[in-house]
C-alpha cells in the first residue's frame, strides 16, 4: 500500500509539513507497514517556501528590507543551492499581514522591500527566481519593486515619484539605464491564480483595491494611475502587457513582473508540485491525501486540493480530502478527481479549539479512514 500525503497548511494552526505528519500517524495506526509518502504543499500563497524547503532541503535565507510603508521588516526567502533557485513570497515584505487595519492605504503602499529581496537572491547567485505574489498589501503596480532595482520613474521636473500607486499619475518619464543587468540572465516564474488585467473593472484597483484599504474614489483614481503607467511603460519596452492575464495580480505585480522582468505565469500549486516532485512520488500510489482548512467551492480556483487532484487524476489515483470544514459547494469538486471530503471536527467545537487540537483531529479521522478503507478491501 501507498499513500502519498500532499495537504496545505491548516491557516492559524499548522503548517502543510505538520498537517501530513499527523495524518501519517493515523494511517500508520491501521497500516504499520504501509509506504507513507510525505509531500507537503501550497498554491502559491502563505506557506509556500515552507513546503518546498521542507521537500527539497532547503535553506531559508533572511534579509532587513523595506515593509509596505517603508518601515524595517525582517523578512524570510528560500534558497535552493543545487539548482541555484530562490523562492519569494511577496507577502514577506509586502504583505497585507505587516500592516494593521488602519494602517491599509493603497495608494502609499509599496513594493520595495520585495524588490530588494529580489536584489538579495540576485547576490546570492540566483538563477531561477519564483515569486509567489498572494497576499498583498499594495497597489502600486510593482513600481516600487522596478525602483528597487533601479528603475527610475520621473515626474515632469525629473524628480523621482514618491512611492504607491496614486503617484504614478505624475509620471513623465521611464529610465531604465540602471536596471539591474543581472536580470537579464534570471528566469522569472510567477506563482499566481488570478487572471485579471491591469486595469479596468476587473483589473488590480477595483477588484483587489477595497480590501487594502482604499475608498471607491481612490478605487477609481488608483485604476487611472495604474494605466497611466501602463501608457508610459508600453512606450519604454515596446509592448504593451496590461491586458496580459495574470497582470492585475497582486495589486499590478503580475504587470512588473511580465513587462519588466519577462516572467512566465503558472498556476501556484503547479509551481510548487514540480519543485516538490508530487508527479514523480504519485507513481505507483494506491492513494492520495491532500487536505487544506477550508474546502468548499472555492477550492476550484487553483487551491491545493484542486491542483493535487488534477495531477492525481493523470494517474488514475483516488483523492481523499482532509478539511477543517467543509463549506458551500465542496461537493461540486468531485466532479474534479476528489473521491471524497471529510471534515476532520468530531463534534461541535469553537474554531480556537478546532486550530488547538488540529494534529489529534487530523489524526483521528485519517485513521478512521483507513479502517474503512480496509474493511472496503476485505
Amino acid at each position: 500500500m501507498k499513500i502519498v500525503i500532499a495537504p496545505d497548511s491548516f491557516k492559524d494552526s499548522l503548517s502543510a509539513q505538520s498537517v501530513a505528519q499527523a495524518i501519517a500517524r493515523g494511517l500508520r495506526d491501521v497500516w504499520p507497514d504501509a509506504e507513507l509518502v510525505e509531500c507537503p504543499m501550497a498554491d502559491g500563497g502563505e506557506g509556500t517556501i515552507e513546503a518546498v524547503l521542507a521537500a527539497c532541503d532547503g535553506e531559508w535565507m533572511s534579509n532587513q528590507v523595506s515593509g509596505p510603508l517603508a518601515e524595517p521588516v525582517l523578512a524570510q526567502w528560500g534558497w535552493l543551492a543545487e539548482t541555484r533557485t530562490a523562492i519569494i513570497e511577496m507577502a514577506m515584505a509586502s504583505g497585507l499581514q505587516l500592516l494593521s487595519l488602519d494602517q491599509r492605504d493603497a495608494t502609499i503602499t509599496s513594493t520595495f522591500g520585495t524588490g530588494e529581496l529580489i536584489k538579495a537572491a540576485l547576490d546570492a547567485g540566483a538563477e531561477r527566481i519564483i515569486l509567489a505574489i498572494g497576499g498583498s498589501a499594495t497597489n502600486d503596480a510593482g513600481t516600487g519593486m522596478l525602483s528597487a532595482l533601479g528603475v527610475r520613474l520621473l515626474d515632469h521636473d525629473d524628480q523621482a515619484l514618491p512611492a504607491g500607486g496614486l503617484a504614478l499619475a505624475q509620471l513623465a518619464r521611464i529610465d531604465l539605464t540602471r536596471l539591474d543587468p543581472r536580470l537579464n540572465s534570471v528566469q522569472f516564474e510567477v506563482a499566481a491564480d488570478v487572471n485579471n488585467p491591469l486595469c479596468g473593472a476587473q483589473g488590480a484597483s477595483h477588484i483587489f483595491g477595497p480590501q487594502k484599504g482604499a475608498s471607491p474614489e481612490q478605487v477609481l483614481a488608483l485604476d487611472a494611475a495604474l494605466g497611466h503607467f501602463a501608457e508610459h511603460s508600453a512606450q519604454a519596452l515596446g509592448r504593451d502587457e496590461s491586458e496580459y492575464p495574470g497582470s492585475g495580480a497582486a495589486g499590478g505585480m503580475g504587470f512588473a513582473a511580465k513587462a519588466y522582468l519577462n516572467a512566465s505565469f503558472r498556476p501556484g500549486v503547479e509551481v510548487v508540485a514540480d519543485l516538490t516532485g508530487l508527479a514523480e512520488a504519485l507513481e505507483g500510489a494506491d492513494l492520495v491525501i491532500t487536505g487544506e482548512g477550508r474546502f468548499d467551492a472555492q477550492t476550484l480556483r487553483g487551491k491545493t486540493p484542486f491542483g493535487v487532484a488534477r495531477i492525481a487524476q493523470r494517474n488514475n489515483v483516488p483523492v481523499i480530502v482532509l478539511a477543517g470544514t467543509l463549506g458551500e459547494g465542496y461537493a461540486d469538486l468531485y466532479a474534479h478527481g476528489i473521491s471524497a471530503a471529510f471534515a476532520v471536527t468530531s463534534g461541535p467545537m469553537t474554531l480556537e479549539f478546532a486550530c488547538a487540537n488540529a494534529a489529534t483531529l487530523l489524526h483521528d479521522r485519517a485513521r478512521d479512514i483507513a479502517r474503512v478503507w480496509a474493511l472496503a478491501a476485505r
